[in-house]
């Protein structure tokens, strides 16, 4: 279509532009210089602008047909990858079938107990028997009507030997088909080797679990999905594990034009999944309606021109926007991606230094202060960086309370004394005009030291970071071989999340013997005191802790705690009467421990156990 359309354009301009030498020509020697310069005014100018909006348009046909290409070419290599993924668990669903007899028979020593029972739960409708092949010889099949022809011996049939010899020397899945059955259709035979141990301890092949699936059953909902969406495929699969020779395990009915394609591998056997557009990669319509217009656009050429010019402009201011944090006013992720990515690609042998940066327990000032005060922070931190770091560093936030920072042409030695640096540097946010401090936690490395493009290297950078989160935050650390992003698993649990779990009664009081400020109580504790929320907790206690003891132990009881406490005792149990919220008291078990806070200073971590309740629990325990 390309070469079409270039053809057409190479031939329409010479013919427009002898049509008008041709009428110059006639007017010239027909009226003489006067009638000549009306043309020029009246036909002339007309003219170029239709010619002009030839240009023009056929420029938009290029464009657009490009354009509509490429996210054709995108959306079905998407689609290609998701459902040829899909395809690929669909298979494997039916191959853990096999897998799930090979355990039984490593678990019963190589025996099988009502085994029609067994293959009779595991089959679905896109599976069409299940089978063992002791010694490579099928003896069960599930069902086993119409499948006595079935009961072969793999390793000895010509058809079946070398790649069933193949599996079990190699110790690997293998695929086999694609072959009609006699029930009707086709399917695939999926063999899987089975290795036992004898009294010796050595490795025997017992031989095969089997399964046999239906074709197209097997991935019958992805080809339907992508038939719904007006694609044409092929599925198909290598002849063997050692050939490059693929063969067609299921194809639609018509043909696919230059395909997108998508490959996977089940055992050592590869599989590629091919699809392509019906209606071919172009968009004909579109492009015949816009050649159509070609004289309705050429006489308001002008009027496009202008509107070329001004949404032009917009998309220029658009496309800042797009690229810049409206918070903090430097990169957003999308912008600083793009130009790492550039720069990189610009010098790629040059070192640069990456850091990924985040401040330490943000929600909690979210929580606490409130989500403006929130965004003061991160406004003075990414003040801070603008400051700090010099004018070629290339800044951006990530999104959250999660900064990025670019260093070019520095290696990590270099930048070690800086990054550090501004990891310590003092940051704070006003908070009804005083200053609380926050801290940040940062992690780094270099390209091309540790990572190859500019993808690896953030990852690394990320690494670092939650390898310093892991060890107690508010520090600086690079990137190591061995470090894994991995490490957010251990930071998905936020405190809502532990503090609604957690089994037991807990408190969160400040250690102060003159101020101690109730901080937090969970559900638990709440629900075993009787209190509705932790607003009427607050308002009945006044927030202390001292006015949840009984008057007549508060005394006692501080003196005991404190006592503890200068006695370099920090986790000790302690037994008084807990005020309810009707205003009765309960006895219970105190465990307490003591620690700083970055926020509050001092405070004590306390558990509560209901003494009388864990005496009716455990009494036969507390008896002995």
């Amino acid at each position: 279509m390309y070469k079409d359309y270039a053809q057409f354009v190479f031939f329409i301009k010479p013919i427009l532009f002898f049509n008008f030498c041709a009428i110059m020509l006639y007017y010239k020697n027909s009226h003489g210089q006067n009638e000549v310069n009306q043309v020029k005014k009246q036909t002339l100018v007309p003219l170029i602008v239709f010619l002009l909006g030839i240009c023009l348009v056929s420029l938009i046909v290029y464009k657009t047909d490009t354009h509509e290409k490429e996210q054709r070419h995108i959306t079905a290599q998407l689609n290609v990858a998701t459902y040829g993924e899909q395809i690929k668990n669909e298979i494997t669903n039916g191959i853990e079938i096999t897998d799930t007899l090979k355990q039984i028979l490593i678990s019963e020593d190589g025996e099988i107990h009502q085994f029609e029972t067994i293959a009779g739960n595991l089959m679905s409708d896109s599976i069409e028997s299940v089978q063992l092949a002791p010694n490579g010889v099928v003896t069960d099949i599930y069902p086993a009507n119409e499948n006595e022809a079935g009961k072969i011996d793999l390793l000895h049939d010509k058809d079946r030997r070398k790649i069933s010899c193949y599996a079990r020397d190699n110790h690997t899945i293998i695929t086999q088909g694609p072959f009609k059955l006699k029930q009707g259709g086709y399917g695939i035979a999926v063999r899987n080797p089975v290795y036992l141990k004898d009294k010796n301890g050595h490795e025997y092949f017992w031989g095969f679990t089997i399964v046999i699936l239906r074709v197209p059953d097997i991935f019958s909902d992805s080809i339907s999905a992508l038939s719904n969406f007006g694609y044409e495929y092929k599925i198909s699969k290598t002849v063997a594990p050692w050939s490059d020779t693929y063969k067609v395990v299921y194809q639609s009915d018509g043909q696919t034009n230059h395909p997108v394609s998508y490959t996977f591998t089940i055992g050592d056997e590869n599989w590629k999944f091919e699809v392509s557009p019906k209606s071919g990669w172009r968009n004909a319509t579109l492009l015949t309606i816009i050649i159509g217009m070609f004289l309705t656009i050429s006489l308001l050429l002008s009027v496009l021109t202008r509107i070329w010019l001004v949404e032009n402009e917009h998309k220029k201011k658009f496309q800042i926007l797009a690229r810049t944090d409206s918070l903090t006013n430097i990169y957003n992720r999308y912008g600083f991606d793009e130009f790492t990515e550039k720069m990189i690609q610009k010098n790629p042998k040059a070192h640069f230094v990456a850091a990924l940066l985040d401040i330490d327990d943000f929600k909690f000032i979210n929580d606490i202060y409130g989500h403006n005060y929130g965004d003061r922070a991160l406004k003075n931190l990414a003040d801070s960086m603008k400051t700090f770091f010099p004018s070629d560093a290339l800044l951006g936030r990530n999104g959250g309370d999660e900064f990025c920072i670019l260093l070019p042409n520095c290696t990590f030695a270099e930048a070690d004394i800086q990054l550090q640096k501004f990891t310590k540097l003092p940051k704070s946010f006003s908070y009804h005009g005083k200053e609380h401090a926050f801290y940040i936690s940062l992690g780094y490395a270099e390209y091309p030291t540790f990572a190859s493009n500019r993808s690896q290297l953030m990852r690394c950078a990320d690494a670092a970071l939650y390898e310093i989160k892991l060890h107690g935050k508010n520090g600086c650390m690079v990137y190591r071989e061995g470090l894994r992003s991995g490490a957010r698993k251990q930071l998905g649990f936020t405190f809502k999340d532990i503090s609604e779990h957690l089994p037991g009664a807990f408190i969160i009081y400040r250690a102060d013997k003159e101020d101690d400020e109730l901080f937090f109580a969970n559900d638990e504790f709440l629900h075993m005191s009787g209190y509705k929320d932790i607003d009427e907790l607050f308002r009945l206690t006044e927030k202390s802790f001292r006015n949840l003891i009984r008057e007549d132990e508060q005394q006692q009881i501080e003196s005991s705690i404190w006592e503890q406490i200068d006695n370099g005792n920090e986790n000790d149990y302690i037994h008084f009467h807990l005020r309810k919220a009707n205003g009765t008291y309960f006895s219970v078990l105190d465990h307490g421990r003591i620690v700083e806070s970055p926020q509050y200073g001092k405070v004590f971590y306390v558990l509560f156990m209901d003494l009388e309740d864990m005496h009716i629990r455990y009494n036969d325990k507390f008896a002995r």
